[in-house]
C-alpha cells in the first residue's frame, strides 16, 4: 500500500508542477521573468518533490515497476487540464486515459 501511495504522490507532483508551469508561463516576458515569476518556482519544487520520490521509489523497487508508472501522471493531467485549465476533454483523450490505467494495472499484477 505504501508503494502504491508514494507512485500517487510522486505523480502527483510531476503533474502539479507541469501545471504551474503552464500556469506560470503566461506571465514570462523575457528571459529574466522566467527566474522572477512564483509559478515557474512553484512548478520547479514540484518536479524536484516528484523526482526525489522518483529516486527515492527506484532505491527500493524494479526500474520496469516504477518507471512504466510515471505514466498515472497524465491520468492527473487531464483532470488537472479539465478542472482548472477549462479545457475540453474528447472521447480519445478518455481511451488513451483508459489504456494508461489498464496497462497500469497489467504491470503490477
Amino acid at each position: 500500500m505504501k508503494f502504491f501511495f508514494c507512485i500517487l504522490i510522486m505523480t502527483l507532483c510531476g503533474a502539479l508542477g507541469a501545471l504551474f508551469l503552464k500556469t506560470g508561463a503566461v506571465r514570462i516576458t523575457g528571459i529574466r521573468s522566467v527566474f522572477t515569476t512564483p509559478k515557474i518556482w512553484l512548478g520547479g519544487c514540484f518536479y524536484l518533490a516528484g523526482a526525489l520520490m522518483n529516486i527515492a521509489l527506484l532505491h527500493h523497487y524494479a526500474y520496469s515497476i516504477v518507471y512504466p508508472l510515471t505514466a498515472i501522471t497524465y491520468v492527473w493531467s487531464l483532470i488537472f487540464s479539465a478542472l482548472l485549465l477549462h479545457e475540453r476533454i474528447t472521447v480519445e483523450k478518455c481511451l488513451g486515459i483508459a489504456a494508461i490505467c489498464i496497462g497500469a494495472f497489467l504491470l503490477v499484477q
